[in-house]
């Protein structure tokens, strides 16, 4: 039987840990503010199923694998980080665009693949998973009980990105970006290089 409180505390617990300030939230962000409310809520779609692939690792019991294994974990955290430095590079290049250039037309593919990649890449996400689900679980908990609070999470975990998308594409937030995005870019590129730079090094640290 599916405990409502359990369900509840795993879907909290997901939540702070999907709401807080990271590469996934700061990047939907300054899309929604640079690029509009469509552009940020396709990205925020393709860094939602980018957990949804995480989750079923860390549901399924890989995730614990994953962690395990030194080799797989070491190589996914500098591709990841290696990502993150090239997302670094094209925000600390946005900085010194004239305004007129700012625009980046891509097709929803392109904007959903983008934030699939993100999150796909970091494999610190199926760690947050695995926190998350072991709040309100316990290894008495049978398939559907599992099931019930990844389909939870799941469900967390897109509403934070549509809130991101709808919170910063709005007109205020859109017309503050303008103003101040060369000193908001040059922030973005700084956290994404330090996030980049801190993912390769925990590579090395085990």
């Amino acid at each position: 039987m599916v405990d409502i409180v359990s369900l509840a505390s795993t879907g909290l617990a997901f939540f702070v840990v999907a709401v807080s300030p990271g590469p996934a939230t700061i990047s939907n962000a300054t899309i929604a503010m640079s690029q509009g409310r469509n552009a940020s809520l396709v990205y925020g779609a393709g860094l939602s199923c980018g957990l949804v692939f995480w989750g079923i690792i860390a549901a399924s019991g890989m995730g614990a694998v994953l962690n395990s294994s030194l080799y797989l974990l070491m190589v996914l955290k500098i591709f990841g980080g290696l990502y993150l430095l090239w997302l670094a590079l094209l925000s600390a290049r946005s900085v010194t665009q004239p305004d007129g250039e700012l625009a980046m037309p891509f097709g929803d593919q392109k904007w959903f693949l983008k934030g699939l990649i993100l999150n796909i890449s970091n494999p610190k996400s199926v760690i947050a998973w695995m926190a998350a689900l072991s709040i309100g679980l316990d290894s008495s908990d049978g398939f559907g009980a599992v099931a019930a609070a990844t389909f939870v999470c799941i469900c967390v975990g897109f509403f934070v990105n549509m809130m991101y998308s709808v919170l910063f594409s709005m007109r205020g937030m859109m017309r503050g970006y303008l103003r101040c995005r060369r000193w908001v870019n040059g922030a973005v590129a700084g956290l994404f290089a330090v996030a980049g730079f801190g993912l390769i090094h925990s590579a090395f640290s085990r």
